[in-house]
């Protein structure tokens, strides 16, 4: 997410909100987002919630037994993002001006629309958990969303409509059941010996005749005995009932997983609970074995289960969470890793967790290994933390396409990340992609320090296993990069071009392009461009650039104006704000830029973002020095004027002390722009990389490099940018009603130099201005309309600009103030109409 995203997304919130009659909504969000920025972590971590936080909550709450149950069911289903929503709600209820905020006016409405009880679901009568078939439901979708790997398919429908295929106990009338009277009639011997072959039966998921199981729903299920049972014998029973429910749970969750769309994982420990379920068994054909030679008594039998109660009871507690949770991949292991640590007081019970959890791990951790050690993905149940989101082919590698390689061809998918690997999941997920990169090169990928990693409860060990191969990958990928590739040289030929580094190219394109420039977009021929680029290319000093041929012409279908809002992605209703009402065409000098052809694996560098901001940084720049070419012309046509009478002379003297004024603005922009921005943050980003260590760092510097020039020069401030764009607008207006008019008067033969989008002559040129009282009243007065734009456009661009310098306290800023009104002459004016606005 970058910077101008959340900028976007406060904006978002301060609108929804309603705060935007109240506050300084550029300067909130602005400062809200650097905050954001500098304090949000990647992922989620697991953090235990204080009981008084809940506690206060749900007090605070109208519902305090419907907050605390929906609480329950989102922790039940390992929902990491309910602690830390939970953190801000409390932080909210504890600020009571920031709760009053929030609740004034009209407590219950969002943007006018008020918040009915119905769609919230607080109701304590209305609001029900849903219904059983609706859950059921909701789990068979979310099964079938899970991907199976291509050839194997579901289990046939016969598997779970013939019942007696389960080891779990079947649900059918009792009636089937029982064959004879109430086991009440029967002598105690007698009776225990019945007693003992419905335990036995139980036991093995099977109801007997006097011990049975009652169905509650579909995770729960309630052991009777027959009501006219001793009451002694009746009592050892019941000891041993939990043994019944625990062994249903485990077979329940085993037969549940044995689906394929359940994942490598939950099969893993299924195949791990059987192992226990084995010796359970055997256990079981023991006891039966015994009560067949009348050795067996409720007293004994009792005895040798206990032993087992405390393996079942464990395994039975881990599956029935994951089932409520219905957990997958990376959250199984979470659940398996807190259950592991939190069995602190029986190291039975904690054994027993920890051998399911490291059976669990093992396919998970194969298809690690396979990802930070080869950079390949073989997760075929999408259960792995690192998702392929397939976005485009080998084939389109070197095209457009690479920067969505890098960013999103990769991404973390944050619910299978296990919370023994929160701490290292961004190493995981950028030493693979390292590596995946180098193998599309074409280069080998054979890691020195390639070990088996192994379950470990200390989760600093996981970090030893991966950051060997992450320092692997990172200096193997950036030496593909530095040397391979030549990073440094394209970029600086980049720079050559999109920042006019060595501007001598940029003087003879713009000579010889000139009368292209000026047409209409629809009637520029491309190609004659690029004959007249390459030309300019060849005979400057750009000619040593081995890379100079990668440089291509391109013209966009959309001015700098609308370039930059989609970067701040203003909204379209707002981007009228900053406009001019006057529509006007776009021609060859509005939409002219480079493009820069870059072949993989450079592009994930120079990517289509990047490309991006080095194409508005040049549209800025080259239309700068369009201005400046403008106003040099006049000046030169000004010096003509020395032949004229001193008489005639004088008549000149307002447009020529503007014209001065214009042209010392758009020369301390230009020099603003390229020596106290851009050269001062290239030497500081190219001292960076030649300390960096990883790709990672390459593309934050370059991104970092890039998205400060932008901002520095005065592009990302909506307001800011239309000020400037207004002035340098008026400058090519009076240049060209400037020029017009000396032309006229003097009988100057030049070319035509006008450009029909930024200003139109609709009046004949007079021959004489001395000769024509009119015609001079006439020109004095639009050069005055002129001045008076250029001072009004110039004070509100100061008055911008101190504002923005109070904010960021940045010395590059209080330069361009100090060089555009040196001597105070726009604070003066601008004093001058306050005092006549007051005396007024």
């Amino acid at each position: 997410m970058t910077e101008y995203t959340v900028h976007h997304l406060v904006s978002e919130l301060v609108h929804s909100l309603g705060f935007t009659d109240k506050i300084n909504e550029g300067a909130l969000c602005e400062e809200y987002s650097e905050i954001l920025n500098k304090s949000r972590t990647p992922y989620v971590t697991s953090k235990s919630l204080p009981v008084s936080y809940i506690k206060k909550l749900s007090e605070a709450s109208p519902y305090p037994e419907e907050f605390l149950r929906k609480y329950e069911e989102l922790k039940t289903k390992q929902i990491r993002e309910v602690d830390p929503l939970l953190t801000l709600l409390y932080k909210i209820q504890c600020d009571e001006k920031l709760k009053n905020l929030l609740v004034k006016d009209e407590p219950n409405k969002i943007n006018g629309y008020p918040l009915s009880n119905e769609k919230l679901n607080l109701s304590g009568k209305d609001s029900q958990p849903p219904s059983k078939d609706v859950q059921k439901q909701e789990k068979d979708e979310k099964s079938k969303k899970r991907n199976v790997p291509q050839g194997i398919y579901a289990l046939p429908l016969w598997v779970n409509q013939r019942k007696s295929l389960s080891w779990d106990f079947k649900q059918e009338p009792r009636s089937d059941f029982i064959h004879c009277g109430p086991i009440g009639v029967l002598p105690p011997n007698v009776q225990e010996s019945r007693l003992i072959d419905d335990i036995l039966f139980c036991l093995v998921g099977i109801d007997g005749d006097y011990v049975y199981s009652k169905k509650l729903d579909e995770h729960e299920k309630l052991f009777l005995v027959d009501d006219t049972t001793n009451v002694a014998l009746k009592l050892l029973v019941q000891n041993m009932m939990p043994m019944f429910s625990h062994y249903s749970t485990i077979m329940s969750f085993v037969e549940r997983n044995i689906h394929y769309e359940q994942g490598l994982v939950n099969h893993a420990l299924s195949a791990a609970m059987r192992t226990f379920l084995k010796d359970y068994f055997v256990l079981v054909s023991q006891l039966e074995n015994q009560h067949l030679q009348h050795n067996l008594t409720l007293q004994k039998l009792w005895f040798y289960l206990q032993p087992s109660l405390t393996t079942m009871e464990t395994i039975a507690n881990i599956a029935s969470i994951l089932t409520k949770g219905d957990c997958f991949g990376g959250t199984v292991l979470s659940v398996l890793h807190e259950n592991t640590a939190s069995l602190t007081g029986s190291n039975k019970s904690r054994e027993i967790c920890h051998t399911l959890t490291r059976a669990a791990t093992l396919p998970y951790f194969e298809i690690l290994e396979k990802w930070i050690y080869k950079g390949i993905i073989s997760d075929y149940y999408s259960e792995f933390l690192v998702e392929d989101n397939e976005l485009i082919k080998k084939e389109d590698l070197p095209t457009e396409y690479s920067d969505a390689y890098w960013e999103r061809r990769y991404t973390i998918r944050r619910d299978q990340i296990p919370i023994f690997l929160s701490k290292a999941a961004d190493m995981i997920l950028r030493t693979g992609k390292y590596l995946n990169v180098i193998r599309q090169c074409g280069k080998p990928v054979n890691c020195p320090d390639a070990k088996a990693i192994v379950y470990t409860m200390r989760e600093s060990q996981y970090v030893e296993y991966i950051e060997p191969a992450y320092h692997f990958a990172s200096k193997k990928l950036l030496d593909v990069l530095m040397d391979d590739a030549d990073l440094k040289r394209r970029l600086l030929s980049v720079k050559h071009y999109f920042l006019l580094d060595q501007g001598d190219f940029i003087v003879q394109f713009m000579d010889m392009a000139e009368e292209e420039l000026q047409k209409d977009i629809d009637d520029i021929m491309p190609t004659r461009l690029e004959s007249l680029l390459e030309l300019a290319l060849r005979t400057s000093v750009v000619n040593e650039d081995k890379y100079k041929d990668d440089v291509r012409v391109e013209l966009l279908p959309y001015d700098l104006l609308t370039q930059m809002f989609k970067i701040l992605q203003i909204p379209a209703d707002m981007q009228n704000e900053y406009r001019n009402t006057e529509s006007m065409m776009l021609t060859g000098l509005e939409a002219f830029v480079f493009d820069y052809e870059v072949k993989w694996p450079l592009s994930l560098v120079i990517n289509g973002k990047a490309l991006a901001y080095y194409q508005i940084l040049f549209r800025h720049l080259f239309y700068c020095k369009h201005i400046e070419r403008l106003l040099g012309r006049v000046w030169y046509l000004n010096k003509k004027t020395k032949s004229l009478p001193r008489s005639e002379l004088c008549f000149y003297a307002g447009a020529f002390a503007l014209r001065q004024r214009m042209l010392n603005f758009i020369q301390n922009l230009d020099y603003y722009l390229t020596l106290e921005v851009i050269e001062p943050h290239w030497n500081d980003f190219f001292r960076k990389i030649s300390q960096v260590t990883n790709v990672d760092e390459v593309l934050f510097c370059h991104n970092d490099f890039l998205e400060k020039c932008v901002g520095d020069c005065m592009l990302t401030n909506p307001r800011l940018f239309q000020v400037l764009a207004t002035l340098m607008t008026l400058c090519a207006d009076f240049s060209i009603f400037l020029q017009g008019i000396m032309r006229c008067t003097m009988d100057v033969e030049t070319s035509t130099m006008g450009d029909s989008l930024l200003f139109s002559l609709q009046e004949q040129p007079l021959s004489d201005l001395s000769s024509c009282p009119a015609a001079l009243e006439n020109f004095q007065e639009q050069i005055a309309n002129f001045e008076k734009k250029f001072d009004q456009s110039i004070i509100c661009m100061l008055h911008i600009l101190h504002s923005v310098h109070q904010s960021k306290q940045t010395s590059k800023i209080i330069n361009m103030l100090y060089r555009l009104d040196f001597s105070r002459f726009y604070e003066e004016i601008s004093l001058k109409k306050m005092e006549s606005y007051n005396d007024m």
